[in-house]
């Protein structure tokens, strides 16, 4: 009798565990983004923020959604995935309203169908961001479903999506070395993208998810801790321009 209660403790704590750990998933990566909407929305100030950021993420999470229809991942994940594009279209409408507001001079407007490669993803509207997200959309969702049985194709497409991210310290990372500083940068906010991918790379591996997570992953937690250690290889050291470096500029 005793094995039997102990059975039913262990499946209830492990079901408990895992719903955690199914929601911290799905809700962590868009945390560190609530203090900064915060921060843009108080201050008026949206120079701070790049919407580069907001690019690599909706395209990343784009085609981990397209991934998903060739080869079914965990449902968490792909709820995380479409949590952080609103997320990220919430961030893009915020600053493009303070950024319109603080104009001082009216200039022409920039818009995505003036197809204008000097201000892709610096247009003056938001609908313009929609609009461009919305034919990469479509674009990913026809090769999708025309290429769909093909084995390499798929993978390919889930490699990409977890690379793009995977990839979005890799300019932090550049522009501390060519600096030789790290002033400007949020210590808390690179400890929290640690953790965060820390967490999320174990999960990846304890949830059997696709190959490409888990690698990706391990490569965005390095990317993480190369940029730890510039910290403190650079302590002391001062950027004489005072440029406020920011994940993904």
């Amino acid at each position: 009798m005793d094995w039997v209660i102990s059975d039913e403790l262990s499946l209830t704590v492990g079901t408990v565990v895992g719903w955690v750990s199914a929601g911290a998933m799905i809700i962590g990566g868009v945390i560190p983004y609530i203090p900064q909407y915060r921060q843009i929305k108080k201050t008026q100030d949206a120079e701070g923020f790049s919407l580069l950021v907001c690019l690599a993420l909706l395209v990343a999470n784009t085609l981990r959604i397209m991934f998903w229809f060739g080869k079914h991942f965990e449902y968490p994940l792909l709820i995380q995935s479409i949590i952080m594009n609103i997320t990220m279209f919430i961030m893009i409408h915020l600053c493009v309203r303070v950024r319109n507001r603080n104009q001082l001079l009216q200039a022409r407007q920039r818009i995505f169908t003036d197809f204008d490669i000097k201000f892709f993803w610096n247009w003056n509207d938001f609908q313009s961001y929609i609009d461009c997200m919305l034919v990469f959309t479509i674009l990913s969702s026809i090769l999708m479903y025309v290429f769909i049985d093909k084995f390499i194709f798929v993978e390919i497409m889930g490699f990409l999506a977890v690379f793009t991210e995977a990839m979005l310290g890799t300019p932090q990372l550049v522009k501390n070395c060519k600096n030789k500083s790290t002033e400007g940068m949020s210590l808390s906010m690179v400890l929290m993208w640690t953790c965060g991918d820390i967490f999320k790379t174990l999960y990846f591996l304890f949830r059997e998810a696709p190959v490409q997570f888990w690698i990706c992953g391990s490569v965005q937690v390095a990317v993480d801790v190369l940029i730890l250690l510039q910290v403190y290889i650079y302590r002391g050291n001062t950027d004489p321009q005072r440029v406020r470096l920011h994940r993904g500029d």
